[in-house]
């Protein structure tokens, strides 16, 4: 603490960020602060704190921090850190999902209509999320079926034949030049309207065809118009009626019972109730304010940010307001409901969110016992220098040396963080050498320690070689050579579960009701996963590109096409006629030859 004495004296009556670091120099926690000097000093002083915020200061062996030129800098430069170190005591989205949205690409002659999870700043409209057991597929296909506008990303200069969906009455072709654009603008008139929550006149349209193809006797036909009109059911539902029509707006509440904390979210888009979401949050905020504030900020960093967000009144709403203004340029209205309808619908997100948090709490708890507490055993028991905070795992995926892969995971506090797994095709080895294609491996990843790219691939605190004695130490051979020797070495060899370090000749064994084990078995079956699924991809692709070769008439362009749209050689055989033309390039009487071959030899 001498060292955190001498530098609480030193700090600055400024905004800033501040940044806490445990025994060995790991981020553990990230926070704003109008004035750093206060703010930093109130986790020293001999003063009661919630059991949370003890949690972190005890292990807290230094900081540093970062002055701000406004509270608002401050915010935005706090999530940035978050979002790169991820700190075990910060706010974690750890239940996040990117729901979908509808694009509408207004800036085209002839817009199309697809799915998307990004929401840009490009001039398109965006409608959604579809949430709460809506499928957006289903929505689009009411949308194609009711108004006849394209979902295809075809382009619309130049002349081209004009595709199935043309033929079948579920589009007017324009990319063929089927349409005017005057009267594929009333089409697309519709369909967003339809979009923005007026259903009646595809509920019409539906009803109308449905009847006319019952009495055609097309009844195939007719029920899927049933459905269609069973959906459109499902998304008037939503609507609240007691609700303004036009009201776009996020609720959003907290709860908290001083160790955990839990938001939910409840989504409305022009009076219609998309659906909602909760969060389990682990943090170690000081005040409740600062929680959801900090939430809030997280969360938008990734989702659509609405036009008015309903709060609580503890949230910080000036700086909010700001921020979203000043980061992003839009105007947010932030809500602090105390009566009417918007004071009900915070009610409800309340209720959802002590729901959430009261029975998740057990759960949250079982889960440090698999992660953070399952390193800090495995720490003891394998008799490791430091904490294993970031462990990666290391496995080597081929066919008799035929399209050699390497796989990389990364665990971070026990939990796996996919948006750092790598792989890796093997270049230098020739046949099926394990050995050798795991120093290769090890070897291109050591490369970037001391290096512009280990901010992005950072040292890892604990290797895992999947495999025995034999794996291990041609990776320590690996390590000599490059002067590796501050980073921990172990194998986990499957049959008998046994341990294999660099300390001794012994194996070790640890119970299999362990969760130190059971983290180490988690580990190294999703690096097992990710490499076997990584070769059967590149492996299947090969196959295919070598079977297509075979049938007249198919080049190279078209192989990239068939590749490109289906992926694999079991999609391609599965695949229709139908399917089969309406890939770039491919005509019906081509398609015909593809059945054909893949029919008689495969």
């Amino acid at each position: 603490m001498d060292v955190i004495s001498e530098k609480l004296k030193l700090l600055p009556e400024s905004p800033g960020v501040y940044i806490m670091l445990d025994e060995y120099k790991n981020v553990i926690y990230v926070g704003k602060a109008r004035v750093l000097k206060n703010r930093v000093r109130q986790y020293f002083h001999n003063t009661a704190k919630p059991e949370k915020v003890m949690k972190m200061v005890e292990n807290i062996r230094d900081f540093n921090y970062i002055i701000t030129g406004s509270e608002i800098d401050a915010l935005a430069l706090e999530n940035n850190l978050i979002k790169k170190y991820k700190p075990k005591y910060n706010i974690l989205l750890k239940d996040d999902k990117t729901y979908p949205y509808i694009k509408a690409d207004l800036r085209e002659d002839f817009p199309d209509f697809y799915i998307t999870r990004r929401i840009k700043k490009d001039g398109c409209r965006y409608f959604g999320p579809f949430m709460g057991g809506i499928n957006c597929k289903d929505v689009l296909d009411i949308l194609q079926l009711t108004f006849l506008v394209r979902l295809c990303r075809t382009k619309t200069t130049g002349k081209k034949r004009e595709c199935l969906n043309y033929h079948i009455c579920r589009c007017t072709a324009p990319c063929a030049g089927k349409v005017s654009k005057e009267d594929y603008a009333l089409q697309v008139k519709k369909a967003l309207n339809f979009l923005d929550g007026n259903y009646k006149e595809a509920e019409d349209l539906l009803k109308s065809k449905m009847f006319s193809a019952a009495e055609n006797e097309n009844f195939e036909l007719a029920l899927d118009y049933k459905n269609k009109l069973a959906m459109l059911s499902k998304l008037e539902a939503k609507r609240i009626t007691s609700l303004n029509r036009y009201i776009d707006a996020d609720i959003i509440a907290y709860a908290t019972n001083n160790l955990y904390s839990a938001v939910n979210i409840l989504v409305t888009r022009k009076g219609i109730m998309q659906g909602g979401t909760s969060f389990a949050l682990d943090e170690a905020h000081m005040t409740d304010g600062e929680a959801l504030t900090g939430f809030i900020v997280r969360y938008y960093s990734s989702h659509e940010i609405p036009s008015e967000i309903i709060c609580e009144e503890f949230c910080e709403k000036e700086l909010l307001q700001n921020y979203f203004k000043e980061k992003f340029g839009k105007t947010v209205e932030i809500t602090l409901a105390k009566q009417g309808d918007k004071a009900r619908l915070l009610k409800m997100a309340k209720e959802n969110a002590a729901d959430y948090l009261e029975k998740s709490v057990d759960k949250i708890k079982h889960k440090d016992d698999m992660t953070v507490n399952a390193c800090k055993r495995l720490q003891q028991i394998l008799g490791l220098e430091r904490y294993p905070r970031r462990m990666e795992c290391y496995d080597i995926s081929n066919v008799s040396g035929v399209d050699k892969v390497g796989s990389m995971v990364v665990f971070i506090d026990g939990e796996a963080d996919r948006s750092s797994y790598r792989r890796f095709r093997i270049k230098t080895v020739e046949g099926a050498n394990d050995f050798a294609s795991l120093q290769e491996v090890l070897t291109r990843r050591l490369e970037k320690l001391g290096t512009d790219e280990e901010e992005k691939f950072p040292k890892p605190d604990l290797i895992i070689i999947d495999g025995g004695k034999g794996q291990l130490f041609s990776v320590k051979e690996i390590f000599g050579k490059m002067g590796v020797y501050d980073v921990e070495l172990i194998s986990l060899a499957k049959r008998e579960e046994e341990i294999f370090t660099l300390n001794s000749d012994e194996s070790i064994k640890i119970s299999h009701r362990d969760y130190s084990l059971k983290m180490l078995q988690r580990i190294r079956d999703e690096a097992h996963r990710f490499a076997i699924t990584y070769f059967r991809n590149i492996h299947s692709k090969r196959n295919l590109q070598s079977v297509l070769t075979e049938i007249d008439g198919i080049g190279k362009a078209r192989r990239a096409a068939l590749l490109d749209k289906f992926g694999t050689l079991d999609k391609i055989i599965s695949a229709s006629m139908e399917e089969l033309a309406s890939v770039d390039g491919i005509s019906r009487a081509q398609a015909g030859k593809i059945k054909q071959y893949l029919e008689e030899n495969l």
